[in-house]
């Protein structure tokens, strides 16, 4: 990992530990902002009041010991002038609309807004510039919105409307925020820590990753899980737009970038399912075909790393060919006679037939041997593919799959080569109950 990346990622484990002792059950949450702030993407928190939204939102602005900082409540009845900034008395005698926007939303780094759908079409036609592409149109002067993050919250979700649709598309991170539910959490509640958050993080931490991110590539298996993905929700009448879809990928790059990789792998898209629901509802049957790709992707990538096809082919060739062999072998002992052609013939594939069983069991023995070892550390394994997944160990159930597939194979390589030899393989000898 490059030192920049390392010292960020020390940051924000640091910063995810100091946010997890004060905000309980919020821990993949948590993470998902992170991404949100790194990948300079918005957020909703759909959930009821007095579920700590506003808190957390705060909470990470100290982390970066930012003093612009804006938040409000909209109602139906809030004004421009209440988020924006009132008009200048002074421009407008000259003629010039002008907002003073010092210590509002369009001078802001962090900001949340509450309620966010109650807002009028006045307040949601700003909204949707700062919200995309961090401008302010103040009178005639395009601002640059010094924005990091916005997280916005509602009680529940817009109903059909065309405004509010465009406002919600900006949302690229959409989590449901619930009420806790552990007794311990309640047990821990009334102990939580409460002075201010130190400041970890600067603007330049930011901008050095979504640089980095620029630089990293999606490799094709990616692009066509996101592809295979898309065509799954299609067919359960799930369509997202394309707008989306490309920000969901820088998403992943974003991630690949602060694990300091400058390509994307399986491992970054795990919070996806969470870009993916126009309402809670659907997040589950979305968990269920994202699971199910995933599943197949994992798998592929790590049949890299314990590349089993090469073996399976060799496995099949010599199974195919097994009953011939062994009844050549039967013949030969008997003293069966056989034309000289064919006895040559039947030669030579026998002794291609146990090289290539002995070297593919053996190596593929090696190869079984240092994966219990990775499976030993699977954890901190995946860890070092992307510290920001919370349970990393809800991953390992592949990794032993795949070693038992890859022991099945050793078990046929050695039967095979039971029938035809009547010996075991040398060097080959593996424990089967570990």
């Amino acid at each position: 990992m490059k030192p920049v990346h390392s010292q960020i990622q020390r940051k924000i484990e640091s910063a995810i530990h100091q946010l997890e002792k004060r905000f309980l059950e919020r821990s993949e949450l948590i993470r998902l902002l992170f991404l949100g702030i790194m990948s300079g993407e918005n957020a909703l928190l759909i959930g009821p009041p007095g579920t700590a939204k506003s808190q957390l939102a705060r909470a990470i602005s100290e982390l970066f010991g930012s003093t612009h900082w804006f938040d409000y409540l909209l109602t139906r009845f809030t004004t421009p002038d209440e988020i924006f900034g009132p008009v200048s008395l002074q421009q407008l005698k000259q003629d010039q609309y002008v907002r003073k926007t010092q210590g509002y939303l369009p001078a802001a780094q962090f900001a949340f807004l509450d309620e966010i759908f109650k807002a009028n079409s006045a307040i949601l036609n700003a909204l949707l510039s700062i919200l995309n592409e961090r401008i302010y149109f103040n009178g005639r002067e395009k601002e640059q919105v010094p924005l990091l993050f916005l997280i916005a919250a509602s009680n529940e979700l817009p109903d059909e409307n065309e405004q509010l649709a465009a406002l919600y598309d900006r949302f690229l991170i959409r989590y449901e925020v619930q009420y806790l539910t552990s007794a311990s959490s309640y047990e821990a509640m009334f102990g939580l820590l409460t002075e201010p958050l130190p400041a970890i993080f600067t603007q330049y931490d930011v901008k050095d990753i979504q640089a980095s991110a620029k630089n990293v590539s999606i490799p094709e298996a990616i692009v066509y899980f996101l592809y295979r993905l898309k065509q799954d929700m299609e067919e359960k009448e799930f369509v997202l737009s394309d707008r989306r879809w490309s920000k969901i990928g820088q998403i992943w790059k974003t991630s690949a970038a602060l694990n300091g990789r400058d390509t994307v792998s399986v491992w970054d898209t795990v919070y996806t399912p969470h870009l993916l629901w126009d309402v809670p509802e659907d997040l589950a049957v979305l968990k269920e075909l994202f699971d199910q790709r995933f599943k197949e992707l994992l798998k592929a990538e790590s049949s890299r790393e314990l590349p089993l096809g090469h073996f399976e082919q060799i496995t099949q060739k010599w199974l195919d060919k097994e009953k011939e062999l062994h009844a050549f072998q039967f013949k030969k002992e008997i003293g069966e006679k056989m034309g000289r052609e064919a006895a040559e013939r039947f030669k030579t594939m026998i002794e291609r037939c146990r090289q290539e069983v002995e070297e593919a069991a053996r190596e593929l023995k090696q190869q079984l041997l240092a994966w219990q070892q990775t499976e030993k550390e699977l954890v901190s394994f995946i860890r070092q593919k992307n510290y920001l997944i919370e349970h990393p160990e809800k991953y390992t159930v592949t990794y032993a799959h795949l070693r038992i597939e890859g022991e099945r194979l050793l078990q046929l390589l050695q039967g095979l080569y039971r029938t035809i030899f009547d010996r075991e393989i040398p060097g080959a000898d593996y424990d089967y109950t570990l």
